[in-house]
């Protein structure tokens, strides 16, 4: 439906005011598998639930539009319009001003590093011939400049491809009022070719750093308080300078974790302590922690199927491989900075 002159929407938790980032407790939600009915009313009606956990803010993986109906997201054609398949954008906006009732603040996973063919600025300059974004594209590389990329890689040295994902970048928090933006495979933002060579592509990258500081700025400049969180994984040279810039990074700890509520410590295998901004000696507690996530997988399954046993004390069985998980939990949310847990992690 092409609607004219819509009605403003009436924001009624206009004045929330979103957590410090180092006291962000942020839940990662795929809509699709967290309810029964896939759509935002029904996670609006669940909040009550997430509030009683006590997380204070909750981050949806892709709700933009996206290819097909039923996926995780990461596949986007269109940056500016909620997908169809969860419901309007009134009813996007009615679970986020609950959300900001009840005092949990709304991330936005966002996938700016690719897109899919069915996108407008994919379609407009294409090899048909290839199969490919044509030479001429101002917003999309023939070929990959990286090995981790997937669909259709996006330029972001480009003019033009600036200024559409900035117009992205302010459309979210201006009209929906959302707290900040979690940005996918960040280090993707890259026209340095390392083809080949993934080493390569985790090196520092000051061209890279430059991108995310515009458009972190970009955020800052419609909300001085957004979140920016990147899915990053580069060198800590690299990481250690955006942190400093004020983004949250992904910290991966589920190997580590993992293998320390297994009881598997061979060669430091159980050594969590990355997950620490003084152990990257980071200026600022700016480490986005997480023993899972929606790439990773569950330290309880492990536990039942892999857990280590002494005599009588065995991590296979059920309740000794909860109680690993609630020391765990000890030695992850205690530390300084941002936590993030995976749906149901809880």
């Amino acid at each position: 439906v092409l609607q004219t002159n819509p009605p403003e929407y009436e924001w009624k938790h206009s004045d929330f005011t979103p957590p410090a980032e180092t006291e962000l407790v942020v839940y990662e939600m795929l809509i699709r598998d967290f309810v029964e009915t896939h759509n935002f009313q029904t996670v609006m009606d669940t909040l009550p639930y997430l509030k009683k956990l006590g997380i204070n803010a909750l981050e949806l993986m892709p709700v933009n539009e996206f290819d097909g109906a039923s996926n995780w997201g990461y596949t986007p054609n269109h940056y500016f319009a909620a997908d169809k398949y969860y419901g309007t954008k009134t009813a996007l906006k009615d679970l986020i001003d609950a959300c900001h009732g009840e005092g949990i603040a709304v991330i936005l996973d966002v996938v700016y590093n690719h897109a899919t063919g069915i996108s407008p600025y994919c379609m407009l300059y294409w090899d048909e011939s290839n199969h490919r974004p044509a030479e001429n594209s101002p917003f999309y590389n023939p070929i990959p400049k990286h090995d981790f990329n997937v669909f259709n890689d996006m330029n972001h040295e480009s003019l033009d491809s600036k200024k559409y994902i900035g117009r992205a970048i302010r459309y979210w928090l201006e009209e929906f009022n959302i707290d900040g933006y979690r940005f996918d495979l960040s280090k993707g933002f890259t026209q340095n070719n390392t083809l080949g060579d993934s080493d390569a592509m985790a090196q520092y990258d000051q061209s890279r750093i430059n991108i995310l500081w515009a458009y972190a700025d970009t955020a800052w400049s419609v909300n001085p308080d957004a979140y920016v969180i990147l899915e990053h994984f580069a060198y800590n040279s690299e990481e250690r300078v955006l942190s400093d810039y004020g983004m949250m990074i992904w910290g991966n700890s589920n190997y580590n974790y993992s293998e320390a509520t297994m009881s598997y410590n061979e060669n430091g295998k159980s050594d969590f302590s990355w997950i620490s901004y003084q152990e990257r000696n980071w200026g600022n507690p700016l480490v986005m922690g997480y023993m899972e996530s929606h790439d990773e997988e569950r330290l309880m399954y492990k536990n039942v199927t892999y857990g280590s046993s002494n005599g009588d004390y065995d991590i296979t069985d059920t309740i000794t491989a909860l109680k690993r998980q609630e020391l765990a939990a000890n030695f992850f949310f205690t530390v300084p900075g941002p936590k993030m847990i995976w749906q149901f992690g809880e």
